[in-house]
């Protein structure tokens, strides 16, 4: 088998979005495979360089159950030049964090989405300006509205950053929505995406398609987009946001693949 831990970091860390980002190293080793496939044994679907297994930072098999998602992950290692880059290689580094850190530990990882949930990005909103509070609440109420009626959810609203507590029963129902999703590589992608967002309702409805991937990363920046109509854009933040948005994006992938 094919050992990738000398190139990507150990991925035990329990919380994925962290474990993705430890994936990416400054110092790039040479490639040293010619080609990137996939191979399925009882019911699950390996990466191989050159017929041989590849193995996770963890050193186990980097398997997925679903083979779209292993084609896709073939794609990036085929895409890699004379370099490994895993800084180009997001569905990588968030299925290694689910195999090596997701897996043995999604209890732990489901409780972090739901502590999310306590203190939802969409449930703090501006008292003012007023253009910003009804940006805030176009976008977001219809979200709320969908949690409402979908899982019985009904979340409370603050304006400013005071903290208000959430009802038991609307953070039972979040409990709820995300372990239905059993798959480790299903619950990382979760958790990336909610990290990313700040947001597990945004990524809670994205999942079940009720938005796609652009309009719920868009849900999640309203105050930054507000703020760049007024002040202009600051380069080196939209730089950072590409690159958030890339893994943003990667995520939702490896959720949709996963399935």
């Amino acid at each position: 088998m094919t050992d990738t831990r000398d190139w990507f970091p150990s991925a035990e860390e329990p919380d994925p979005m962290r474990a993705a980002q430890a994936g990416m190293k400054p110092s790039l080793p040479k490639r040293f495979y010619k080609e990137a496939g996939v191979a399925e044994k009882d019911g699950s679907f390996f990466l191989t360089l050159d017929g041989r297994t590849a193995r996770t930072p963890g050193r186990q098999p980097l398997a997925v159950p679903a083979r779209d998602l292993a084609e896709a992950l073939a794609e990036e290692w085929a895409g890699q030049g004379d370099e490994i880059n895993p800084a180009t290689m997001p569905l990588t580094r968030i299925v290694n964090s689910a195999i090596d850190g997701v897996a043995a530990r999604q209890a732990e990882v489901v409780d972090d989405l739901v502590r999310y949930a306590g203190s939802d990005l969409i449930c703090y909103r501006a008292g003012e300006p007023e253009r910003l509070a009804l940006a805030q609440a176009e976008t977001w109420d219809p979200i709320l509205g969908w949690v409402r009626d979908t899982h019985c959810a009904r979340f409370a609203l603050s304006e400013g950053v005071m903290h208000v507590a959430q009802p038991d029963d609307a953070l039972a129902a979040v409990r709820k929505a995300v372990e239905q999703d059993r798959s480790p590589f299903a619950i990382a992608a979760l958790h990336v995406m909610t990290t990313l967002s700040g947001s597990v309702l945004i990524t809670l409805a994205h999942a079940a398609g009720e938005i796609d991937a652009e309009t719920a990363w868009d849900a999640a920046h309203v105050d930054e987009s507000f703020q760049e109509r007024i002040w202009g854009e600051d380069y080196e933040a939209m730089e950072r946001r590409k690159i958030r948005k890339a893994d943003f994006m990667a995520a939702s992938r490896v959720y949709r693949l996963a399935q």
